[in-house]
């Protein structure tokens, strides 16, 4: 099957966390080649913060699967709780696109009104609306940053083997869970 030229990627996700935790929160990327897992990058980012955007960029560039690399995935928009992540920055910074992928409809109402009780709310609130419109791609909610969306579901449906999240980010997903709670859980 034809990948819309991305064939080698990168999916993050974050550690679980509990409710009340502050502070930092670990997040993984699963680095893969066509289907197969190349490597894993991991980094902390603000719990709410607002530093995914500049963790991530620097976390890829210095890695040594970045001059590979030609696509990120996200598992949401946002990583560590609020920390929403610039995506038309972040594809802008490595010069690679970026898909945000959700298993469910995003809540805009209740993610608005969330925000709006968090320290800079109405900046991270900008961020999910410069990203753009959420499309229904592939059986999954998308967003996109440098590719089309023929492009991000074409990728989609490259990736999605065991189920109809990609595996970069369901390996980003179970290692994260295995390594917090010594177990990983079924879907991201």
């Amino acid at each position: 099957m034809k990948t819309a030229g991305f064939s080698y990627v990168i999916g993050f996700d974050d550690f679980p966390f509990e409710r009340g935790h502050r502070g930092n929160v670990k997040i993984v990327g699963a680095v893969y080649s066509g289907r197969r897992l190349e490597g894993v990058l991991s980094a902390q980012i603000r719990r709410d913060g607002r530093n995914s955007t500049r963790v991530l960029t620097e976390l890829i560039r210095k890695s040594k699967f970045y001059p590979s690399l030609q696509l990120i995935m996200l598992q949401g928009i946002a990583l560590g709780g609020f920390n929403v992540v610039d995506i038309q920055a972040l594809s802008q910074n490595l010069a690679l696109p970026v898909l945000v992928v959700s298993r469910r409809k995003p809540n805009l109402k209740a993610i608005e009104a969330a925000l709006g009780k968090v320290r800079g709310g109405q900046q991270k609130w900008r961020l999910v609306q410069k990203a753009g419109a959420i499309q229904h791609l592939a059986g999954v909610y998308v967003q996109c940053a440098g590719l089309t969306p023929k492009q991000a579901e074409q990728t989609i449906r490259h990736f999605a083997v065991h189920s109809h999240i990609p595996e970069p980010l369901r390996t980003a997903h179970l290692i994260a869970g295995g390594i917090a709670t010594g177990q990983s859980r079924a879907r991201p």
